[in-house]
């Protein structure tokens, strides 16, 4: 999809006078896409009216250093003098204290941490991390809650404390008679989220591309500096397909495969593949590190300690609140972050030896963070859902997905059950943007990927350099964290410090970095 050609004020002003007067039925087309037309005007009165910055509400928890904000976007771009909705910004303005860098301020470094319904209000606090320091002396770290999250018009399809239920199931291979249980859930859920949400099919990544753009010009930038973590990679990759113009400098960490034909259905599926990979991985190193938790020497053993437990909590829940749904999420962890590598395997050993405390401590559901997380769960299945068309026939996951599972038990049916509310929605779907830019439509873009990551599979972030002309990837090789900027692989920082202070990149348009150290089991001393 390329970008409407530039439309001047005064003229953008007239078209949306017409459009707004104009019947929402009325016949022909307009000059440009009304939600073009409707982004130019709210990108234009986002300049003028700017973001006046104070004291961070309580609710937020952000320490005095951040400052915060509003900015208001339309609800639906093609009635941009409709209705409006408040997007919550934080932010903390370049320290200017990193000798090492020797590069002046250049202006606000936008964040989105993924999700779709990830918050990004926390982001300004990694100013005070030793890998952003170079960073955040050059840029003011801007984060926000994209529309639907946290304060921004959020959205909620379900009382959270039934969101948090436990102990729940979670079987590899369903009955069929638990499969009918999940696809009325899952029915009940979609019809909650569109009936409690007046407004929600404007819950969109093509929308929250639009509101990037209006947040850009509400902190005077003329161009964007962004940094997008998983989802967020998608969503920086509208926006350059939108508003290639408007791109300074973009980092893709952890890139999410763009392909409209994958967007979003077959992408889950190629996610639950790739996650069996990874829990591979993580079984693996509990068995090199046997002496510390007994649990086998083979991952073949380990995960026989894994089922044993697995059906023991389905007879009785530890703690009477986690039972094998819980266990199962807790272990997903592992896919994402090798961090939670010897938390997780000191809680299995313990449970196998008769402490059940520390499964508990790290699997039961927390009742403070239940809002939060049924507001994340919402927008992530309305931007879903709105995103792109998806199978609504059950005979078709079930068929995928059995198949599937074959292979890749681990994660494969908990995926299907967390997207299925899509088969059953009612709220009108788009068609995903057909991601391409053009050689020397954007600046160089940088992506960086690990090998071995889960969520998002390394073969994304190869069809994104091969849509993104002029991008350049960096490889994290045989590793598979999720998000490596800013980690701890100091040839990763390197480069994308390289590129976010200098506008430096891999002269090859390529780069591999050996993997980051592994984890080593708790309490090892090394």
């Amino acid at each position: 999809m390329r970008a409407a050609p530039a439309i001047g004020a005064t003229a953008g002003s007239l078209l949306l006078s017409a459009l707004a007067a104009a019947p929402a039925g009325a016949a022909g087309p307009p000059p440009y896409p009304a939600e073009t037309v409707g982004a130019h005007l709210a990108a234009e009165r986002a300049e003028s009216a700017g973001v006046h910055w104070g004291a961070c509400p309580k609710v937020e928890e952000l320490p005095k250093s951040v400052q915060c904000g509003t900015v208001s976007v339309p609800l639906d771009y093609a009635r941009p003098l409709g209705k409006k909705i408040e997007l919550t910004v934080s932010r903390t303005k370049a320290t200017g204290k990193d000798r090492r860098s020797k590069v002046a301020r250049q202006g606000a470094l936008v964040f989105n941490p993924g999700g779709p319904g990830g918050n990004g209000m926390y982001f300004p606090m990694a100013a005070t991390l030793p890998e952003w320091r170079s960073i955040a002396a050059a840029y003011d770290l801007v984060g926000y809650a994209p529309r639907g999250v946290g304060r921004s018009a959020p959205l909620s399809c379900e009382d959270p404390k039934t969101y948090q239920k436990a102990p729940t199931q979670s079987p590899v291979h369903p009955t069929d008679a638990y499969k009918e249980k999940r696809i009325a859930r899952a029915k009940a859920y979609a019809r909650s989220c569109v009936e409690r949400n007046p407004g929600i099919e404007h819950y969109t990544t093509l929308n929250n591309a639009r509101d990037l753009d209006v947040l850009r010009a509400a902190l005077g930038e003329k161009k964007l500096t962004f940094m997008g973590a998983s989802y967020g990679t998608y969503l920086g990759a509208v926006y350059a397909d939108l508003f290639p113009s408007h791109v300074r400098r973009m980092v893709f960490d952890s890139a999410v495969d763009p392909s409209p034909d994958g967007v979003w259905y077959r992408n889950n599926l190629e996610q639950s593949a790739a996650f069996e990979r990874r829990w591979a991985d993580f079984r693996a190193w509990v068995a090199r590190h046997d002496k510390a938790y007994h649990l086998g020497n083979t991952p073949e053993k380990v995960q026989s300690a894994y089922e044993k437990v697995r059906k023991e909590l389905s007879r009785e829940p530890a703690g009477g609140k986690v039972g094998p749904g819980q266990l199962q999420a807790a272990f997903l962890q592992t896919g994402y972050y090798d961090d939670y590598w010897p938390l997780r395997a000191h809680a299995l050993a313990a449970y196998v030896k008769g402490d059940p405390k520390p499964l508990v401590d790290q699997a039961a559901p927390i009742p403070r963070a239940a809002k939060e997380d049924e507001n994340g769960n919402a927008v992530y299945t309305a931007v879903q859902c709105n995103d792109a068309p998806w199978p609504t026939d059950f005979a078709t996951w079930d068929r995928d997905n059995t198949e599937l599972a074959k292979r890749a038990p681990f994660e494969t049916w908990d995926n299907a059950w967390m997207n299925l509310p899509c088969a059953y929605w009612s709220a009108p779907r788009q068609r995903p943007v057909d991601v391409r830019t053009a050689p020397g439509e954007l600046p160089p873009t940088l992506i960086l990927a690990a090998e071995r990551d889960a969520a998002t599979p390394y073969k994304g972030a190869l069809e994104l350099n091969r849509r993104v002309a002029g991008s350049a990837l960096v490889t994290e090789r045989d590793a598979g964290t999720h998000g490596i900027g800013a980690g701890p692989n100091a040839c990763v920082n390197g480069r994308m410090d390289a590129y976010l202070l200098h506008g430096e990149l891999p002269e090859d348009g390529s780069a591999s970095c050996a993997p980051h150290k592994e984890p080593e089991p708790l309490g090892s001393g090394r």
